[in-house]
């Protein structure tokens, strides 16, 4: 693996990994919310043997990365773009897991000539989108934080702040509190002594710095227009969910599926949330070109 940080014309910076091929096809892979570049991915010997390059990096105010406030979900592909002109790398393929997802579908849209493919597992679909009930089946947590939101996001920082330094303190509170909502097949997931340390290790980053910065702008701009319409998305475009899924119910994919051209929904019974643990390396490896 290899570590730089990007500066971008606005002076930003963001803290960015490469592992895999160097010379393989490159994968942007952004990671949920709360989370950071540290988070769930194959080793890199195992991408080199896929012939992938993999690009992950801190969404702003997570990390190493400066925060960006106000941001939008649009934004996501200023950042993407500018990584890739630092890496010397014209057309890429964006797989986004989570609250990463609506990230990597903004990528998409507004750098058409550039994404080759994309990705959105276990989607949330934008807020207001007609048709959808945006609530219905999402575990409490999800629902109180996103109202919160709605309601000015004072009440939502002060939660979130208390919350990252908790997780600062001690990052297994939080897949704690994850594990009381989860439905079995998730629990039977986290309990793997494996993925519980990675998630550890990808929380105690993402709220190093910045005071959950990158957490309440990430639940703030989930909760506005993300600056494009999913219909204008082309494709390939992936959607995977887990039918069980409490934290992103499934419906919010299925609506997406429906108003994007060109895309195939994928739902896998009997998993849920973190059951996208287990597919993601094929899924990187459709955004490398292969077949899923």
């Amino acid at each position: 693996m290899a570590s730089l940080a990007v500066e971008l014309s606005n002076g930003r910076r963001l803290a960015v990994e490469t592992a895999g091929d160097p010379r393989g096809k490159p994968v942007f892979l952004l990671h949920g919310t709360p989370g950071s570049r540290l988070g769930q991915a194959p080793r890199s010997p195992v991408l080199s043997w896929l012939g992938i390059r993999l690009i992950t990096f801190d969404r702003p105010g997570y990390g190493d990365s400066d925060r960006l406030a106000g941001r939008r979900v649009a934004d996501a592909a200023t950042d993407v773009a500018a990584v890739a002109n630092e890496l010397g790398i014209k057309t890429f393929a964006v797989v986004g897991r989570s609250g990463g997802a609506p990230h990597a579908m903004a990528c998409a849209a507004l750098l058409p000539e550039r994404v080759t493919r994309t990705a959105a597992l276990i989607s949330l679909a934008p807020r207001g989108a007609p048709g959808l009930d945006w609530y219905a089946g999402m575990a409490s947590s999800n629902r109180q934080a996103y109202a919160s939101a709605q309601s000015g996001g004072t009440r939502l920082a002060s939660a979130l702040r208390a919350r990252s330094r908790d997780i600062r303190a001690d990052p297994s509170i939080l897949i704690a509190e994850l594990n009381s909502e989860m439905p079995e097949s998730d629990r039977r997931v986290v309990a793997d002594r494996g993925v519980r340390s990675m998630l550890r290790t990808n929380f105690a980053e993402a709220m190093r710095s910045h005071d959950a910065g990158g957490w309440i702008d990430d639940v703030v701009a989930l909760n506005q227009h993300w600056g494009f319409d999913p219909a204008d998305i082309p494709g390939p475009v992936l959607l995977w969910h887990g039918e069980d899924d409490v934290f992103t119910p499934v419906e919010h994919s299925r609506w997406l599926a429906d108003r994007i051209p060109d895309s195939e929904l994928r739902v896998e019974p009997a998993t849920a949330h973190f059951g996208v643990l287990r597919i993601l390396p094929s899924v990187l490896k459709w955004g490398a070109g292969h077949h899923l």
